[in-house]
Order: C-alpha cells, then sequence, then structure tokens
C-alpha cells in the first residue's frame, strides 16, 4: 500500500503537541518551584558613611567619622534540607575606624550573631531549628518575598530586635537597573539593651559602675528591591544609639549615629548583577518560554494535522473503486 503520510507531518504534529504540554508545565509547575530562597547562600553586604561613634579610650564621642555595617550570611544546607525551610546563619558588626581594621567581630563596636529560618516559598519566618532570636519575624530579611507588590512590608531590623513596616514609595533606579522603593524608620527611641559603663559617664559620679540603658532610633529606612526576585538592591539607614543613666529620660552619651550608611558600591553592584541573572532566569522559565513554546508548538501541532489529514484524504482517494 502506498504511504500518504509523510514522516514530517508526523513529526511537526508530535513536536508541536510536545511544546504545547511544555509551555504550562514551565510556567506552571517549573517556575513556581524556581522561586525558593537560596539554601546554600554566602553572601556579606557591607554599608559605609560618615558620623559619631563614642571612643572608650577617650571616653568621648568623636564626630565625622567612617563607619562601617558588615552583615555576613551563611546558608547552614544540611539542616535546611532536612527540615525543608531555609536556614541561615548571620553576623552582624558595627565598626568605627580603630575597630574594622582588626577585622574580629569580637572588637567590633557592636557584633550580633542570629539564626534565620524562613518558608522558602513565601519568605515567611519559620519557628523553628534553633531561630534567634525567638520573636524573629517579617516580611523581609536580607530578602523580601518574590513578585513584589506595591504594598507595605515588615522588614526585620536586628538593632531593633523587631520588625519596621516599610511604605512603597514608587519605583527607583540603582545603576540604571529598576526596583521598588520603600521607606520606614524608628521615630521613637526604643531601649534595646544594656552596658556597663562608669557611672560618671552618664552623669552619677558617685557611682562607680552602672548598667546604662541603651536607646536606639533610626530615622531615614530606605530600601531599593527588584521586583521580581525580592533582592535588596540598595540599602541607606541612619541610625542612633545613645546611653542614658538607669531609668533615666534623657541622653547621656552618643555611642553612635549616622545620618547615612549605604551599600558601597561594591556591594550595590554585586547585589544588581545578582538580581539581574536571577530575574532574566525566572522570566525566561515562567514567560519567555512558555509563551515563544505554546507560539510554536500550537503553529507545528496545526501544520503537522493538516498535513497528515491531507496524507490521509489522498489515501482514501487511492483505496476508492
Amino acid at each position: 500500500m502506498r504511504r500518504s503520510t509523510s514522516p514530517l507531518s508526523l513529526t511537526l504534529l508530535g513536536f508541536g503537541v510536545f511544546l504545547l504540554v511544555l509551555a504550562p508545565m514551565l510556567a506552571w509547575y517549573v517556575e513556581p518551584r524556581a522561586k525558593r530562597t537560596p539554601i546554600d547562600i554566602n553572601s556579606t553586604t557591607v554599608l559605609t558613611g560618615t558620623g559619631k561613634y563614642f571612643d572608650q579610650e577617650a571616653l568621648r564621642t568623636k564626630s565625622g567619622q567612617e563607619l562601617t555595617v558588615t552583615r555576613r550570611v551563611l546558608g547552614n544546607v544540611q539542616a535546611s534540607e532536612k527540615h525543608g525551610v531555609a536556614i541561615w546563619d548571620v553576623s552582624q558588626t558595627i565598626d568605627n575606624p580603630k575597630t574594622v581594621k582588626l577585622n574580629d567581630p569580637r572588637k567590633a563596636f557592636q557584633w550580633t550573631t542570629e539564626r534565620w529560618v524562613t518558608d522558602r516559598a513565601t519568605n515567611k519566618a519559620v519557628h523553628c531549628c534553633g531561630e534567634s532570636p525567638k520573636r524573629f519575624g517579617g516580611d523581609a530579611y536580607l530578602k523580601f518575598p518574590f513578585d513584589m507588590e506595591e504594598r507595605t512590608y515588615t522588614w526585620w531590623d536586628s538593632t531593633l530586635g523587631d520588625t519596621v513596616p516599610l511604605r512603597y514609595k514608587g519605583r527607583a533606579e540603582v545603576d540604571g537597573y529598576s526596583g521598588l522603593r520603600f521607606t520606614g524608620s524608628v521615630d521613637e527611641q526604643v531601649k534595646v539593651g544594656t552596658r556597663q559603663v562608669p557611672g560618671r559617664l552618664v552623669d552619677e559620679p558617685d557611682r562607680g559602675q552602672v548598667n546604662a540603658e541603651e536607646w536606639y532610633s533610626n530615622e531615614k529606612i530606605n530600601i531599593v528591591v527588584d521586583e521580581r526576585t525580592g533582592r535588596i538592591l540598595t540599602v541607606s539607614i541612619a541610625p542612633k544609639m545613645v546611653l542614658r543613666a538607669p531609668g533615666g529620660e534623657r541622653d547621656k552619651v552618643t555611642l553612635l549615629q549616622s545620618d547615612k550608611l549605604e551599600f558601597t558600591e561594591k556591594t550595590r553592584d554585586e547585589q544588581v548583577e545578582l538580581a539581574s541573572a536571577d530575574s532574566r532566569k525566572l522570566q525566561l522559565v515562567g514567560e519567555t518560554v512558555p509563551v515563544a513554546g505554546a507560539a510554536s508548538g500550537g503553529v507545528l501541532a496545526v501544520t503537522g494535522a493538516v498535513l497528515v489529514l491531507r496524507g490521509r484524504g489522498r489515501q482514501a482517494e487511492h483505496r476508492a473503486p
């Protein structure tokens, strides 16, 4: 019997159907699973600026000094895989010109360590796996959720030990890359701890050592975030930490103050590059390939089907008496 259905028509039909099936799979199955907080993170971000700090040797506050905030984040891959969450161990130091040269967190003006545990899909805090502090929470930490919206988010402030609402303020560009801008503040001073100091520092000369109270505020928090990935492109803050006498209501010593600490150029460039690369990957899997696949698959499937039908028609003609 003469074969009228060509291999080409079957190939076109089969490949077209394959693309039609692949397109929704990429958009509805693969892409959502690609939007997961990484667990193998090894990141260092640095903020710098000028301001005041208290020199413990000179026993006075010095102005116009270079201040540095360094945050190191290391993902605990084994524990993350075991519990199905993202577990990040975080170390943050605040350094003045003297301590930054030592490159030793134990010598820093302030050193805090935390363990952040989050849901890999939603970025919400998860209370397990030795998270620290126990009241850790909010929507955003080192990164924001995927697919950002133009609304208010809550950002974890490690110095405050609590969340701060950040309100959407429009779009902004960082090194030519567009992101969403959010701002917030800690206007009212908040007690965040105590520090043992000579009583005379807080106007209590009759007492040798006192547990002075540390109070914190942050008047200007400005963050620009990549819309698709939630990666922070740049940050600027204006922290202030002071000492008060135990139970006192007046600031006695300025420990640290800056009108603006912001990402260094190197950190900003790295964040923009990572955001751009991750965003392109998600767009490719979630939009570009599915749309192109569906369009191409439709054309190939229709073309193949038409050729198959024509072939069968010719076959029927040959069979007719």
